[in-house]
């Protein structure tokens, strides 16, 4: 069932004396945690690229994930930044 409301008045907007830009806090947390993210990443991929290239010997699992060893030795290379 729904109440049709004729009297909006005690839904009035309430306009801040503060400015707008004021009003809301800003994230700074993602400011902080963006490095932290960044080196996380970087050691993410040293290690899975060190582990590719322990894997490039074994050419019956380079087979299950579809590589080649060159291929797998190739993006073993790379420097972790990249």
């Amino acid at each position: 069932m729904s109440t049709l409301i004729n009297d909006t008045s005690p839904f009035r907007l309430i306009r801040s004396a503060i400015p707008r830009t004021q009003l809301h806090q800003e994230n700074s947390v993602r400011r902080i945690d963006a490095p932290q993210r960044g080196l996380r990443a970087w050691a993410a991929r040293r290690r899975l690229r060190m582990a590719l290239r322990d894997l490039a010997d074994d050419k019956h699992l380079l087979a299950d994930i579809g590589l080649t060893r060159e291929e797998a030795l190739d993006e073993a290379a790379k420097p972790f930044w990249r």
